[in-house]
């Protein structure tokens, strides 16, 4: 099936499902992003333009003449559809969710909530990450071949989430199966199945939060939700449903995307062991190697904007009611931002000029987080095993915008 849609797109000159259909296959996408960009700064497609120019993509991100929003589909067929799908289960890509709020309401929504995510408030989360980190790999059996997706990528980031939301012991399985089954959400072209799969998990976590958050109100933490709770702006705080929304958003987003970058650095510096080499001589440079893994195999390959007037984007017009796909990972590799673009190297003075956190009103809110969780957790797995080596089965997600391995067994040495 894959190769036939890849022949479809490729006939229809569908460039943006081709980017999906090639990452699914585990393809190297640096050719197609190439030709991407040989079109000029955006490329035509039969519902707008899609680009991997690093300029045109900052710049549609940060214009007011985009929206996040998902388009609206009209009375036709897909407005139908699109009707027919929607329910009122809270969900990370849909309102009040900071991924797709616009102004004036995403103003004083991301004042109140970046107050309590701030860089400060992170980095108090180190020492308690570095805890995570050892006792995960103090579980590790050395003597077999270890799927690393199950045992270490997909708990780091979910124990930590659960200690941001000020999860309880007793229900910390239970949230990591919640984050393991709402990350699709953020995803597209999900089968019917997986679809209605999300949709029981992101209800049941609903429920599960309306009950956590009143144990909050009533007795307060020191963990960040129970701060968001009680948080306010002139006396006036985050509704109900925004708050669960933030929460959704932590769980979702913060598992599958973390759960990406360490699977894909993993993957990397295991694939580069000369890289691994100049790390044991300098190790200041983990920090550094984050922001290359997010710029060479970011956990998000693409995201789309809506125009919402007419207006131009380095000298291209588009037209209102136009999409436009930015494809982080091809802006990541342009050749006018990053000098030798397709090659991997931590020692990268600009890499963190990469966009795999977005830019503009929307720039990822847990930016601060996915970096400090990336350098402990690839750290802390390479220190303890030097000798790491990757087996046969690795496979990838069959995600379309998100990006990670579903299985990357190893050989820990």
């Amino acid at each position: 099936m894959p190769r036939v849609a890849l022949r479809l797109a490729a006939r229809k000159g569908d460039l943006q499902g081709r980017i999906t259909v090639e990452a699914n296959n585990g393809n190297d996408l640096t050719g197609l992003f190439d030709e991407i960009r040989a079109h000029g700064p955006l490329a035509p497609t039969g519902i707008g333009h899609v680009t991997t120019s690093h300029a045109a993509v900052r710049e549609v991100l940060g214009s007011d003449a985009f929206q996040a929003s998902r388009p609206r589909y009209g009375n036709g067929v897909l407005g139908r559809i699109a009707d027919w799908a929607a329910t009122d289960v809270l969900h990370p890509v849909q309102p009040p969710s900071l991924l797709v709020t616009e102004p004036p309401a995403h103003t004083r929504y991301r004042k109140l909530v970046t107050r309590v995510f701030t860089v400060r408030a992170v980095e108090q989360l180190r020492h308690r990450t570095q805890e995570i980190a050892d006792q995960l790999l103090d579980g590790l059996d050395p003597s077999d071949p270890v799927d690393l997706i199950q045992t270490y990528c997909g708990l780091l980031p979910v124990t930590v989430i659960s200690e941001i939301l000020g999860v309880p012991q007793e229900d910390r399985a239970r949230v990591l199966a919640f984050g393991a089954s709402a990350a699709p959400s953020l995803d597209l072209g999900l089968s019917w199945r997986v679809f209605r799969d999300v949709e029981t998990t992101l209800a049941e976590f609903d429920a599960w939060l309306s009950r956590h958050i009143d144990a909050l109100r009533a007795r307060p933490g020191t963990d960040l939700l129970s701060r968001l709770v009680t948080a306010s702006d002139d006396g006036v705080g985050l509704t109900e449903r925004e708050l669960k929304s933030t929460a959704g958003l932590v769980l979702a987003a913060g598992f599958e995307t973390t759960v990406n970058l360490l699977g894909n650095g993993i993957s990397l510096l295991a694939g580069h062991p000369g890289q691994l080499e100049v790390l044991r001589a300098r190790p200041e440079l983990w920090a550094n190697t984050v922001d290359e893994v997010l710029r060479h195999d970011p956990p998000v390959l693409l995201t789309g904007r809506t125009c919402v007037k007419d207006t131009e984007v380095l000298g291209v017009p588009v037209r209102r009611g136009q999409l436009v796909a930015t494809v982080l990972a091809g802006a990541n590799r342009d050749p006018d931002v990053f000098t030798d673009p397709h090659t991997f190297d931590v020692t990268r003075t600009n890499a963190r000029d990469h966009v795999s956190f977005g830019a503009g009103r929307h720039y990822c809110l847990g930016a601060a987080l996915a970096r400090m969780e990336g350098e402990i957790g690839l750290r802390a797995m390479f220190r303890r095993f030097p000798g790491l080596r990757l087996e046969q089965g690795a496979g990838r997600r069959p995600t379309r915008i998100l990006r990670g391995f579903e299985r990357l067994p190893v050989s820990l040495g």
